[in-house]
């Protein structure tokens, strides 16, 4: 069974297309580093009330290291269950697909046998490989799924791609979307020029994973010249790790831009939020230490609401850097507005039931 854009329902690729707030799902496990099914039907829960648009599943919040010990189709297979169990919402169901070639295919079947709309495809594994290469590739996996594309930044396993491949990915008739997170600009803009240079802007849906410039992604645009004349793209959602945590507030305030910027002038407040929740990011995904203790930031905010039990990770060398808890303290007391403390210590017995 293969999943082609043109016959995905039309709520979903509406949703798509206008973008919407897309959390990256973490991974809940207990102390003995295995699957908690009680707080991982919690997260999809809290991600639901929250007013999401969708959940990536099976990403880099996820940790790729479910592949290792057996956990890719139960994790992804949890999600589908649980949020349609919560909600007669559509909701868009990302599944995160890695791997060489056979293994993207092959996982790609699997989210296709879930109910999974589309597939961020991460390129780590194909570190190496010329344009042509990848590109074979990606159109490869494109036959069994909606792509959305992936620019991981190279400090987390990603490579660095140009603009020429951006525009050849753009041209497989089933991409559907790009989420860009390079961490950097002049990749962003090599995005958006080939996603011009390919013509493909109408059907390509930008969203940022730019969790250092998030705020101002979605309120620029970006213009690029072709055949003499302007255009303009934007940023349309966010598919973002960052949204893992303080996700109510991240919906509001994604309405909040994505009206700012179909309206005229942004107001200040807007533009300096921006800095804000940077500084926030810093503290999640630790900057300070190469983005080590990424994962085990956004854990440890779920854990200090009681969503999650602990912060483990697969990886028993994963967790908080030196002093990243001192900055996770001053970001949610200098920016505790932008949190979602009450909203979860309202709801979380029910979430946990």
């Amino acid at each position: 069974m293969t999943l082609h854009r043109s016959t995905l329902p039309p709520e979903i690729l509406e949703r798509i297309r206008t973008g919407t707030a897309i959390p990256a799902h973490p991974l809940a496990l207990d102390r003995d580093r295995r699957f908690d099914r009680r707080r991982q039907r919690a997260l999809t829960r809290y991600y639901v009330d929250a007013g999401v648009g969708g959940l990536a599943v099976g990403v880099h919040t996820t940790q790729f290291a479910i592949r290792e010990v057996g956990l890719y189709e139960p994790v992804l297979g949890a999600a589908m269950a649980d949020a349609r169990a919560w909600t007669d919402r559509p909701l868009v169901m990302v599944a995160g697909l890695a791997g060489r070639t056979d293994q993207a295919v092959a996982e790609a079947q699997t989210a296709v046998g879930l109910g999974y709309h589309a597939g961020l495809l991460s390129l780590a594994a194909m570190a190496g490989q010329d344009t042509d290469a990848l590109i074979a590739h990606c159109a490869r996996v494109a036959e069994e799924i909606p792509l959305i594309g992936f620019y991981l930044q190279p400090a987390v396993g990603g490579m660095s791609l140009d603009a020429d491949f951006w525009s050849r990915f753009a041209a497989i008739d089933n991409v559907i979307a790009i989420k860009v997170a390079p961490f950097n600009r002049y990749r962003t803009l090599d995005v958006i020029r080939g996603v011009v240079a390919a013509r493909a802007e109408d059907r390509v849906t930008l969203y940022t994973g730019n969790d250092d410039h998030i705020v101002l992604d979605l309120l620029t645009p970006f213009t690029v010249m072709r055949d003499g004349a302007p255009v303009t793209l934007r940023f349309r959602g966010g598919l973002l790790g960052h949204w893992s945590v303080w996700t109510r507030q991240a919906v509001l305030m994604l309405e909040r831009l994505k009206a700012a910027a179909g309206g005229g002038d942004v107001p200040a407040d807007l533009l300096a939020l921006d800095s804000r929740v940077t500084d926030c990011n810093a503290a999640f995904f630790d900057v300070a230490h190469d983005f080590h203790g990424c994962i085990a930031g956004c854990h440890e905010i779920l854990r200090r609401q009681g969503l999650l039990e602990g912060i483990w990770c697969l990886d028993p060398e994963e967790g908080l850097s030196p002093g990243q808890a001192a900055e996770l303290d001053r970001v949610c007391r200098m920016h505790a507005d932008l949190s979602d403390d009450a909203f979860v210590a309202e709801n979380l017995e029910r979430w946990l039931s």
